[in-house]
C-alpha cells in the first residue's frame, strides 16, 4: 500500500505534517488516527496499524499534533484542547479532498483526543479507543513530580516523559483539568468500541471501565490480552486493526457493489488516484498502477508489468513440470523478464527472459530446459498473437430491480 504526504494547516494557520495511508482495493472509507502522547504519527502503533486497516481497506490520515515530529508549532505551548482543535483541523482537510473520515481511531491520550472531537466531526459515525485514559489528567502520572513542581513556580520546566526530556507549560497543565470526559463519553451518541490490556501498567485496565461505563450502546470491549501499553509487538498492533476493521465494517460507507460476471480476471477503478485499479483473479486480489511519473500513484505493477510477471511464471511453471517428468534432479527454478519497445523496429514489443537453473544437471539438459521455454503457452501467444473479442456490455445491476 502506498503512504502519500498529507500536510494542513491547523486552525492558527501553523502546518502540520500528516501521511494518508491509502487503501489497498476498493475503499471501504476513511479514518483519523491520533497518536499516543508526545508519540508522533511514526509511532510504531500508529504506523502498524493505520497500514493494517490501508490493507483491509480502510485508508488512514496519522499526523503529528502541533509541536511534535515534522508539524510546526511549540509542544510547550501545546494543551490537549489544541490537540482536539488539531483533529478538527484534520477531518476539515480530509473532507476537503473527499476523504471524510467516517471513523475515529486513537491510541492512549490520541483516544481521549477523539472522544472529545468526535461530536464536531459530521462525517465520524463510529470511535475506537486503543489504551485510553478516562481522565485526560491521567498524563500527569506519566510526568516526573520535581519537574511538575517547577511549571507550577516557573511557568515552564522541563519534564522526563518515557525517558526523553520534554518541556511542558503550566497552560498545558491547568487545561487538563478543564475537561469533563465522562459527560462527553455520555454524549458521544457514536458506536463506540474500547480496547485495552488488563495488564496495562501505564494507563490502568480501571480507565478502560470507567470510559465504558459512561458510554451508551452501541459500544463494545475488546480485552488485548497480553499487550503492552504501546503495542510494541507486531502481532499485537495487526490484532488491534483487524478487530478494529470487523467492528467497524457495519458503519462505514457501503461499497458499491459491481456486477458479478464471470470472468478470469477482473480491473476496477478503485477512485484513487488518475490509473490505480483494484484487480480480482484467481481468487486473490491486487492492486495495480502507473508511475508517479506518468500520473499514477506507483501503488502497483503496472498492466505490462503484469504481462512479462506472466510470462515469468509460465515459463517457471512450464520448466518444473517438464523436469519434474524427466526425474531431472532440479532445484529452484527463477525467470527473470523485462520488456521494452525496439525503436528499431516500429517500435515492437520485445520481452527478454533470463531463466536460472539450481541443481546437479549436466549441459545437455539444461540446453533442452532452456529450449522448452520457448515452448510455454504464455510465450507462445505472445510470439503467435491472440484475438481480443469485443464482449456484450454487463448489465447495470440497477436494471435488474
Amino acid at each position: 500500500m502506498p503512504t502519500r504526504r498529507f500536510d494542513f494547516p491547523n486552525r492558527c494557520g501553523q502546518m502540520l505534517s500528516g501521511s494518508l495511508e491509502l487503501p489497498e482495493g476498493i475503499g471501504r472509507g476513511w479514518a483519523l488516527f491520533a497518536h499516543c502522547f508526545t508519540c508522533g504519527q511514526r509511532n510504531l502503533a500508529a504506523v502498524r496499524i493505520s497500514r493494517a486497516l490501508a490493507s483491509q481497506g480502510i485508508g488512514v490520515l496519522r499526523f503529528d499534533f502541533t509541536g511534535l515530529g515534522d508539524s510546526e508549532g511549540s509542544f510547550p505551548q501545546t494543551t490537549f484542547t489544541l490537540n482536539v482543535q488539531d483533529l478538527h483541523a484534520a477531518a476539515e482537510a480530509m473532507a476537503a479532498e473527499g476523504m471524510a473520515p467516517a471513523l475515529l481511531v486513537g491510541h492512549s491520550l490520541g483516544g481521549a483526543a477523539v472522544l472529545a472531537a468526535a461530536q464536531d466531526i459530521a462525517s465520524a459515525r463510529a470511535v475506537a479507543t486503543i489504551a485510553a485514559p478516562f481522565d485526560v489528567a491521567h498524563v500527569l502520572r506519566l510526568l516526573d513530580p520535581a519537574g511538575l513542581a517547577q511549571v507550577g513556580a516557573r511557568g515552564a520546566s522541563l519534564v522526563r516523559v518515557n525517558g526523553r526530556a520534554l518541556s511542558v507549560g503550566k497552560a498545558f497543565l491547568d487545561d487538563l483539568h478543564a475537561h469533563h470526559q465522562g459527560a462527553r463519553i455520555a454524549a458521544l451518541r457514536r458506536p463506540l468500541l474500547v480496547l485495552h490490556s488488563p495488564g496495562d501498567r501505564i494507563v490502568d485496565i480501571g480507565n478502560a471501565s470507567g470510559i465504558f461505563l459512561a458510554a451508551r450502546h452501541p459500544k463494545s470491549f475488546v480485552s488485548l490480552d497480553r499487550a503492552d501499553h504501546l503495542l510494541l509487538a507486531r502481532e499485537d498492533a495487526e490484532h488491534v486493526a483487524r478487530v478494529i476493521s470487523a467492528w467497524a465494517g457495519r458503519y462505514l460507507p457501503a461499497v458499491p457493489a459491481g456486477p458479478q460476471e464471470a470472468a478470469d480476471a477482473v480491473a476496477e477503478e478503485t477512485g484513487l488516484g488518475k490509473y490505480q485499479l483494484a484487480l480480482r483473479s484467481g481468487g486473490s486480489r491486487w492492486i495495480a498502477d502507473e508511475p508517479v511519473q506518468v500520473g499514477g500513484l506507483g501503488s502497483g505493477p503496472t498492466p505490462y508489468d503484469l504481462l512479462s510477471s506472466a510470462l515469468a511464471a509460465c515459463t517457471t511453471m512450464t520448466l518444473r513440470h517438464y523436469a519434474d517428468g524427466k526425474g531431472w534432479p532440479v532445484g529452484r527454478i527463477r525467470t527473470a523478464v523485462n520488456h521494452r519497445r525496439d525503436a528499431a523496429h516500429a517500435g515492437a514489443d520485445v520481452f527478454s527472459r533470463q531463466v536460472s537453473i539450481d541443481g546437479p544437471i549436466d549441459e545437455a539438459q539444461r540446453a533442452q530446459l532452456l529450449d522448452v521455454a520457448k515452448r510455454c503457452p504464455v510465450h507462445r501467444t505472445l510470439e503467435h498473437g491472440a484475438q481480443v473479442e469485443a464482449a456484450s456490455p454487463a448489465a447495470d445491476p440497477l436494471d435488474k430491480a
